[in-house]
């Protein structure tokens, strides 16, 4: 590299790009643009993460402007507004970077804890340009980490207001900057080869050769520009030792332009720049309709309420559910055990243990005392708690804990369509381009040996399979959410089209909660009903709903030592009383021969009663099993007794098994056993004593009413009026992998037409330019047509 001089010196910036046109920062035979970027350079070096520069040139931002003042930082009150989450030793906040722009901003990003081990994680969302990081507020500040992200470059922008939601306005302008350039291009190419195509008179052949020139130099800046990011992608697989569709597609590009290039120039043929123009140009509009469709669903599933998700509202001492997207700042809730804070709330009432393991990994529960901020996304495991709510409810929040997969105790091995495709597509491709090449050397013909080597590759184009499976599952995931199946995400709909077994839960799930009817047997004294009001205030359970519901308005009593052991009953105490609520092996009661859910009530030892729930199925339980029986092996895992056993025979295939007086960790045991032989397993439960079965199995389903369900365990959330539906869903998500399927076979048939043209080395311009951009066209017309048919055709839309 040149050392100092008098000449200015013109070269880029090694961390950011710019052009160092004064004397410049030269630090180990690098040159910077000013003390800042040498500066970055400098840490990332000593902290041996000089990777940053080898995913991409020049990845990191400028560091000329003047870095804003961070004192505000230091106010806890401003802090405290700030983060998603804090506590003694912990915070988590989310920021908007907006410098997030490529592969080494994300490694950079997530590896923040190697040059600051007091950051614990970070998640980078690439879309939404966001990172979530957990740090030890012992160690480092909220200043601190600021400082630290001003320091490589990678400033947040921090807001009171939604910044999330500023900052997922979609930002495309370099996508359609390659867009105009490549359509501009594409456009005079296609005007300038018309000659060609009809042929040409004696005075246009005199220009041929400048046409041909005039061609060529609108596909540099195509090849250079518009078509860069698939070059990069291309190299990034390569260098991980895979081959992703964005091979065969930049393989494809390269050799167009470099045949074309050397038929322009050595004047043996016109080339196939208009070709490639196109090819480029309809692939970019194609990545731009698949960046707005992504954006609008990611928009829509974080901020139009579509998690059917409720919390109980205080309202002039009496209760109500409400959708959490209408909870309002300073309204007063109800948190029940078992249930997720949905919202940043203070402590007015109640003892609160609260865990929040799906927040920061930490499963230890945290006690809260009154008056305390208690965070979003904690579920609380004592007795109910009452609380006010200081935060608006962010539905995005809750979203992204319930994508958060380290939830997952377990590995799913699950490939798309696509992903098993892209491996044999490229190898497939190549080797019948080789195969072609390799016939007419055999044949003497080395002249239509490069030309049918260069054609197969142009032609057998990958990008309308690229296209095919996110177009038709987004769609796909549209039309679930509007029929109030939501599903977490578009791999969900190939997982549950691969399910062959169905596992029903009972209580909640084909039993509706809103049908049934409660009996008592027994006597209670007022004070008494009270006391059975109190206890079962705090739980979640469908029984206890239906108790409280049965007993009406009744005083709350403050009791204390409120346990819940799940599937089995709660205890509580008041005063001198001494109350279990629950299964007569929970409350060492003796058995009944009572038909339905049994619960006992037990003060100081003494059975007052038992309430009996009287099954009500839900609405159609008798045709989704019959829809379903023919194509699924359905079976049914119970923590109820089986008086209700003969019924549920009737209802069920003579093949399904029926388990009863299970509880949440003979459930999952189940399940694994199945998966063990071969079976791919959807559990359907309520999402509280099934949250262990829901997240071992291959698809897990909570079925959800009007209560606060929110499982980030489970895969999809089904509200419960559409439960008839089911066998709908099923079928459909089978359709629309069966849509990826036919677009397949679309794109193999153009691709065949294609490649018999392109192996004989006789493949024309005008056919290249042609097929080319109507094989995408058409593949993209039918997956959204087809996905739409097949909802109209399962009744879904």
């Amino acid at each position: 590299m040149a050392e100092q001089s008098g000449l200015i010196t013109k070269t880029k910036c090694y961390h950011c790009g710019d052009a160092v046109e004064q004397t410049p920062y030269i630090l180990k035979d690098h040159q910077f643009c000013c003390l800042g970027c040498q500066t970055v350079y400098q840490i990332l070096n000593e902290n041996n993460l000089q990777s940053y520069y080898r995913y991409n040139s020049h990845p990191g931002k400028s560091q000329k402007n003047q870095k804003e003042d961070l004192e505000y930082l230091d106010e806890p009150n401003i802090v405290a507004k700030l983060v998603d989450y804090q506590d003694d030793n912990i915070s988590v906040i989310t920021f908007y970077v907006p410098a997030i722009h490529c592969s080494s901003c994300i490694w950079l990003l997530e590896n923040l804890f190697k040059l600051n081990p007091s950051v614990k994680s970070s998640k980078v969302d690439f879309m939404k340009k966001q990172a979530s990081i957990t740090f030890d507020r012992q160690e480092m500040s909220l200043k601190g980490l600021v400082q630290l992200l001003h320091n490589i470059g990678y400033d947040p922008k921090i807001t009171l207001q939604d910044v999330i939601k500023e900052g997922k306005k979609i930002n495309q302008s370099g996508l359609i900057g390659k867009v105009t350039v490549a359509g501009f291009c594409f456009g005079n190419s296609m005007m300038i080869s018309f000659p060609e195509y009809f042929g040409m008179a004696e005075f246009e052949r005199e220009y041929a050769a400048f046409f041909g020139y005039m061609n060529l130099a609108f596909g540099l800046p195509v090849l250079l520009y518009s078509a860069s990011d698939y070059f990069r992608s291309a190299w990034y697989s390569l260098k991980q030792r895979r081959l992703n569709l964005d091979v065969p597609l930049a393989l494809g590009i390269f050799v167009l332009f470099f045949r074309s290039a050397l038929e322009i120039l050595t004047q043996t043929g016109p080339g196939f720049i208009d070709t490639l123009c196109s090819l480029v140009f309809f692939i970019l509009i194609g990545k731009w309709v698949q960046e707005r469709t992504y954006y609008h669903i990611s928009f829509e599933r974080d901020y139009r309420s579509y998690f059917p998700v409720a919390v109980t509202l205080l309202e002039e001492e009496q209760e109500r559910p409400m959708q959490i997207a209408d909870l309002k700042i300073g309204q007063r809730i109800l948190v029940r055990n078992n249930e997720i804070i949905p919202a940043d709330s203070i402590l007015l009432k109640g003892e609160a243990l609260v865990d929040f393991s799906f927040v920061t990994g930490e499963s230890k529960p945290v006690e809260k005392t009154l008056g305390e901020v208690v965070y979003a996304g904690g579920r609380q495991t004592g007795g109910a708690i009452e609380l006010e709510v200081v935060k608006a409810v962010s539905q995005s929040y809750l979203t992204k804990l319930w994508n958060n997969e380290s939830l997952k105790s377990y590995e799913r091995k699950f490939e798309t369509f696509v992903g098993v495709i892209s491996k044999y597509f490229t190898v497939g491709l190549v080797s019948i381009a080789l195969l072609a090449a390799l016939f007419w050397i055999i044949g003497s013909s080395p002249d239509r040996a490069w030309a049918a080597f260069t054609a197969v590759l142009i032609i057998a184009c990958p990008c309308a399979l690229a296209l095919s499976s996110p177009f038709t599952l987004s769609a796909a995931l549209s039309i679930f959410d509007k029929n109030k199946m939501y599903i977490k995400n578009t791999s969900a709909i190939e997982q549950m089209a691969a399910i062959d077994t169905i596992v029903f839960d009972k209580t909640g799930t084909i039993s509706s909660p809103s049908a049934s009817t409660m009996f008592f047997e027994g006597s209670l004294t007022e004070l008494e009903k009270d006391l059975v009001y109190s206890v079962c205030r705090n739980s979640n359970h469908p029984l206890s709903r239906e108790i409280i519901k049965w007993l009406g308005g009744r005083r709350v009593l403050s009791i204390s030592d409120y346990e819940e052991i799940i599937g089995k009953g709660q205890s509580a105490c008041y005063l001198d009383y001494d109350v279990k609520i629950g299964s007569a092996l929970f409350t060492n009661s003796k058995h009944s021969d009572l038909e339905g859910s049994v619960v006992y009530v037990v003060i100081n030892d003494l059975v007052k009663g038992v309430f009996t729930l009287e099954q009500s199925w839900r609405q159609g339980l008798a045709a989704v099993i019959g829809q379903l029986k023919t194509d699924y092996n359905l079976h049914l895992i119970s923590g109820d007794n089986e008086r209700r056993a003969d019924a549920l025979r009737m209802i069920f295939p003579s093949s399904a098994i029926l388990l009863f007086n299970q509880d949440p960790n003979d459930k999952l045991l189940k399940i694994d056993a199945w998966q063990g032989e071969g079976q791919h397993v959807c559990m359907l439960g309520d999402g509280l004593n099934d949250a262990g079965a829901l997240r071992k199995a291959d698809l897990g389903i909570a079925v959800s009413d009007d209560i606060n369900n929110f499982s980030p365990g489970c895969d999809a959330i089904l509200d419960g009026v559409s439960f008839e539906k089911l066998p709908s869903f099923f079928a459909f998500s089978k359709d629309a992998v069966k849509v990826i399927k036919m677009s397949f076979v679309i794109s193999l048939l153009y691709n065949i037409v294609g490649i018999s043209f392109a192996v004989q080395g006789t493949m024309s311009p005008l056919f290249a330019a042609i097929l080319m951009p109507i094989s995408t066209v058409t593949i993209i017309s039918f997956t959204s047509l087809m996905t739409r048919w097949y909802g109209k055709k399962r009744k879904l839309i």
